[in-house]
């Protein structure tokens, strides 16, 4: 979640970014009035009489005089926030077109004397017709609204006017069956009195296919504009529900980095706020989780360290090291699908266990000052299978855990060599483990750098010079490649780490 300060810049910039509209706006507000303005000429002509006689253009008029009205009064709705903004361009819309029907009743009054019901079949037309425009026209700018939202990374703030979907879609669908009903209504009220007056001289056959025919054409007009707004509001509600079931997937999976789009005020913008704090709640939670492990990781493994010649500045270095040959060889063919990013990151972390089983090597032996005899060697070998055996009772305790997995793997393999010459089991080649053969160069160039009680340290270009010697035997010529590629940050890391004057 993005902080307030961060929120409001956002806020800033969505804001300025939907001044104007696009041209996609425009253009869809064009069409509905055009269309609509045509809507309204061919509901008139089959409802009233009156309406009849007045030429289309009388009737296509109003609609079409009142779309330049509304590109002016949009202007002054610029500076509200553009959620707010399609509540007022819902109702401009509807207040132009019953505007234009009273336009319209006034002018029929003044110039026909017209009677109170063609009056109000006008203001009936062109409030449906208002209400259908406006409906899908709010609509459209609701999901212009959330791919805004989305590319921005803003969420709005939920306001104390929740205004139920299901509520909105409920009035929209009583709306409709109204209007269908309605308008219907009139039509035959209007044919069946034309049927008393002039159709019966017609003929049966000829007056009911003219009466089929009128109700065909206003059933057209109100189905397209029906099936229009279920689609949009369809539309809609995709969009939330696969916002929302996108990020549930993801952090089902683990990724907790995910949230979903609060884009409106009603039950989706509550359930998206009440998915992001459950997601965030979790990932607060999994970071407690996740720092206790890596405390605890790096207090085992300054134990271990403390019973030996090694020092704390060791770990920090070896695990950079591990990281830093595992994200080269990420690129290479015969690693790219081994090395995640996520692999990467438990090896970096599993590193500084490498040497756990120390705690097993009796002091005599780790502590001591010169070269220690066959006997004592053995005894020290025995420190990697110590590690692993510790880690594996953690691991079976804790059930199938990666970390641990690559724990224990490194523990056990960092002393293996790539002829077969290594301990504790003589693996050789590609049965060593790609977690201990990483560990494997990392500890052994630490280890030259690193100054002994028994030897000097060595410069970089030395170690550098054994390791080569070493690959194809002691290590995995691929890991020395990387290790020459890198050196520089190999280099930059040692420099970093330095151990304390004296240590060692």
């Amino acid at each position: 979640m993005t902080d307030q300060s961060v929120q409001m810049s956002l806020g800033n910039q969505f804001q300025g970014s939907t001044k104007t509209g696009g041209k996609s706006d425009r253009f869809a507000a064009f069409a509905h009035y055009f269309l609509a303005a045509i809507g309204f000429t061919i509901y008139a002509d089959q409802v009233c009489p009156l309406l009849e006689t007045l030429s289309p253009f009388l009737l296509f008029a109003p609609i079409a005089l009142t779309y330049p009205l509304r590109v002016l009064l949009l202007v002054r709705l610029q500076k509200l926030p553009y959620e707010r903004r399609i509540v007022q361009q819902f109702k401009l819309d509807i207040g132009l077109f019953i505007s234009a029907g009273i336009g319209l009743v006034v002018t029929n009054l003044i110039a026909y004397d017209s009677l109170w019901h063609s009056n109000a079949k006008v203001l009936v037309g062109m409030a449906m017709l208002g209400l259908f425009v406006a409906v899908d026209l709010a609509l459209t700018a609701e999901r212009q609204l959330i791919q805004e939202l989305v590319r921005k990374r803003y969420d709005l703030e939920l306001g104390q006017h929740f205004v139920s979907f299901a509520q909105k879609f409920n009035m929209m669908a009583i709306a409709i069956i109204v209007s269908t009903a309605l308008v219907l209504f009139l039509v035959v009220n209007k044919d069946l009195d034309w049927l008393l007056t002039e159709g019966i001289h017609k003929g049966a056959d000829s007056a009911r296919n003219s009466i089929l025919l009128e109700v065909l054409v206003v059933m057209f007009v109100i189905l397209a504009y029906s099936i229009r707004i279920i689609l949009s509001y369809t539309k809609n509600l995709k969009i939330y529900l696969t916002h929302e079931t996108q990020v549930l997937t993801a952090a089902a999976q683990g990724d907790l980095s995910v949230r979903v789009p609060i884009a409106s005020q009603d039950e989706f913008g509550h359930m998206a706020q009440g998915t992001n704090a459950v997601i965030g709640h979790l990932q607060a939670y999994q970071q407690e989780l996740l720092t206790t492990r890596d405390v605890s990781i790096l207090a085992l493994a300054s134990l271990a360290e403390t019973r030996d010649n090694e020092t704390g500045a060791h770990i920090l270095r070896t695990q950079r090291y591990v990281k830093v040959l595992a994200e080269h060889l990420s690129h290479h063919h015969d690693f790219v699908s081994e090395l995640t990013s996520q692999t990467i990151e438990l090896m970096y972390k599993s590193a500084p266990l490498h040497d756990v089983g120390k705690v097993g090597i009796p002091d005599s032996i780790l502590l001591k000052p010169g070269k220690l005899t066959d006997a004592e060697f053995e005894v020290m070998k025995t420190h990697a299978q110590l590690g692993a055996d510790a880690l594996l009772v953690a691991e079976g305790q804790m059930g199938s855990n990666y970390f641990l997995c690559f724990a224990r793997e490194i523990a056990l393999t960092h002393h293996e060599k790539w002829d077969g010459s290594g301990y504790p089991r003589g693996l050789k080649g590609d049965e060593i483990p790609l977690s201990g053969r990483l560990m494997a160069l990392a500890d052994v160039y630490d280890a030259l750098l690193s100054k002994r009680v028994y030897k000097p340290a060595f410069s970089h270009e030395k170690a550098k010079s054994i390791i080569i010697e070493g690959s194809g035997s002691h290590f995995d010529s691929r890991v020395v490649d990387a290790f020459i590629a890198c050196e520089q940050v190999f280099i930059g890391i040692e420099q970093q780490f330095k151990d304390e004057e004296g240590a060692g």
